[in-house]
C-alpha cells in the first residue's frame, strides 16, 4: 500500500515538475494523473494496491474539500463583488457537462449496441 502512495505523489509531483518547467496550462496534479495513465498503460496488470488506495481516497473525497471550504471563506470581498458572476458560470458548465456526457454515453451505448 505504501508503494501505491508513493506512486500516486511521483506522478503529482512529476506533474508539477513539469508543469514549473515547461509553463503547460495545465495543473501539476492533472499532468500527473496523464502520466500514471500512461505508466498503466505501459506496464498493464492488476495492481490491487492502487485499487485499494485510490478505493479509500474516492470514499474520503468530502474531506479534501475542506481547504477548498475555507478558502472560499477567506475570500468574502471577491464573493460579493463577483458571487453572481460565479453562481452563473458555475451553472452553465454543471448543465453543459451534464448535457455532454449524457449525448457522449448514449453514443457509446449505441456504438456498443451495434458491435455486439
Amino acid at each position: 500500500m505504501i508503494a501505491a502512495i508513493a506512486t500516486l505523489l511521483l506522478c503529482q509531483l512529476l506533474g508539477e515538475g513539469i508543469h514549473l518547467l515547461s509553463g503547460l496550462p495545465l495543473p501539476g496534479p492533472v499532468i500527473g494523473m496523464f502520466l500514471l495513465l500512461g505508466w498503466l498503460l505501459l506496464r498493464p496488470g492488476e495492481r490491487p494496491g492502487l485499487v485499494q488506495v485510490s478505493a479509500w481516497l474516492t470514499a474520503h473525497l468530502s474531506v479534501m474539500f475542506v481547504p477548498a471550504a475555507v478558502g472560499l471563506i477567506e475570500e468574502g470581498p471577491v464573493l460579493a463583488t463577483n458571487g453572481v458572476a460565479i453562481i452563473v458560470a458555475t451553472l452553465a458548465s454543471t448543465l453543459l457537462t451534464m448535457a455532454v456526457t449524457a449525448l457522449v454515453f448514449r453514443w457509446a451505448l449505441a456504438r456498443t449496441e451495434r458491435g455486439a
